[in-house]
This record gives C-alpha cells, sequence and structure tokens, in this order.
C-alpha cells in the first residue's frame, strides 16, 4: 500500500462519519435536539483521526515532500489545502463550543451545530475529492521509490507514536460505529 493508498482509505473512514453527521444533522432538525455524547465522539474524530492524524501526516510529511520534488506544480494546489484544513479547524472548534452550549440546556446551540456539521460535511468532501483527484495523483507522479518508504515510516510513527499505540484502529472502529447508528 503506498502513502497515497493510505490516506485515500483514511477518507474512505471519514467519509463514514460524515454520512453519519449529515444523519444526525437531520435528527437535530426535525426534533431540535442534540445527541451531546453522539456528536462529542463525532467532534473528538474529527479532532483526533481527520485532524490530527490525517492532516498531521499530509502537513508534516506529503506536503514538504511534495514541495521539495515539484514546488511550481504542488504549491498552489497545497495552499488550497492547507487553508481548508484550517477553515475545517474553526469549524470544529464552533461545533465544540455549541455542543458545550446544548449540554447547557442552550436550545439554539443545537442550529449552530446542525449548520456547522452541514459546511464542514461539505467542506471535507470537496477537499478529499481534490486530494484523491489531483494532489494524491500528483504526489504519485513526483515522489520517487525512497519517498514512498520515508512516507510510509513516517506515517506509521504518527499513527503509533503522535496518536498512541493502537489509537488510530480505534478511531477506524469509532467510525464504523457512528456510521451504525
Amino acid at each position: 500500500m503506498t502513502p497515497t493508498d493510505t490516506l485515500k482509505h483514511e477518507h474512505q473512514v471519514l467519509l463514514l462519519v460524515l454520512d453519519a453527521a449529515e444523519k444526525e444533522t437531520r435528527v437535530i432538525r426535525a426534533s431540535g435536539k442534540v445527541r451531546v455524547d453522539r456528536l462529542g465522539q463525532m467532534i473528538d474524530f474529527f479532532r483526533m483521526f481527520v485532524d490530527r492524524c490525517h492532516h498531521g501526516k499530509e502537513e508534516k510529511h506529503l506536503f514538504p515532500l511534495m514541495k521539495k520534488r515539484c514546488a511550481a506544480k504542488a504549491d498552489g494546489p497545497i495552499k488550497i489545502l492547507l487553508k481548508e484544513h484550517k477553515e475545517g479547524r474553526a469549524m470544529i472548534k464552533d461545533m465544540a463550543r455549541s455542543l458545550r452550549k446544548a449540554a447547557k440546556g442552550d436550545g439554539r446551540a443545537a442550529a449552530d451545530i446542525a449548520k456547522n456539521l452541514v459546511a464542514y460535511g461539505r467542506l471535507l468532501r470537496n477537499h478529499t475529492d481534490k486530494e484523491d483527484d489531483v494532489v494524491y495523483p500528483m504526489a504519485d507522479e513526483v515522489l520517487i521509490r525512497i519517498d514512498q518508504q520515508a512516507l510510509t515510516r513516517a506515517f506509521d510513527r504518527v499513527e503509533a507514536k503522535e496518536m498512541g499505540e493502537g489509537v488510530h484502529e480505534e478511531y477506524h472502529q469509532l467510525a464504523h460505529d457512528l456510521a451504525k447508528g
């Protein structure tokens, strides 16, 4: 499995949670109520699996290597993706703030959560399409074998050391659990 295959697989996992978030948005809009524990798990998944692990692999390892190998070609798309990572972080922060308010009984917070879930889902779906269709194929084209090997080792370190042994797999399981209902 190449490093970009790993990242594409992580996209499939995060799309499971985005599908669950869309369902949750419908529940919120229909009932006006927030399932605090469930939304808390989603926000944790977005913070840890999507941002810290997946985006961390891209920002610390893939993107710098791509810039090294093909700066002129990669710089524009990478700047866009980094901007979207930042936008996603702001949305997650807003969702977490609204979730704390909802947990304290603030009825208006539910609408804010639903709005942010929709916006975050739209952002990430478009974002993953750009990566899968443009950036990852570019990486596969320009990165040489030694780069691919270095990325694989770096990604393994992110999962084992930065996330913690077994934590990456726990987030995979959480995604499947959230997708079930």
